[in-house]
């Protein structure tokens, strides 16, 4: 799992039919330091109902998301698997 901050949503008139039905968010991946961007932004699926700026916990574990999405053929790799509370150790969006 790996720390990232949803920078925007994505929505597609044509997607991969495992995909109907799920909120697409762009999460830039953060760093160890859970401060820092790690790469570019990526695009993973969400049921948990994050928003623009919240921190989110993702896996990319394909095979979890291969599950969770009913499909063994779909494109997608990251998944929301969690919404940190806000007091939590290395969430970047704590009042400091």
């Amino acid at each position: 799992m790996q720390l990232g901050i949803v920078v925007g949503t994505a929505t597609a008139t044509v997607k991969h039919r495992s995909m109907e039905g799920w909120k697409l968010l762009l999460v830039q991946l953060l760093s160890a330091d859970g401060r820092s961007p790690d790469g570019e932004p990526v695009l993973a699926v969400d049921r948990l109902g994050a928003g623009r700026g919240e921190t989110v916990m993702l896996s990319s574990d394909g095979k979890g998301t291969c599950e969770l999405l009913k499909s063994e053929t779909t494109p997608v790799r990251y998944s929301v698997m969690g919404i940190p509370d806000r007091g939590a150790p290395n969430n970047p969006t704590n009042d400091e």
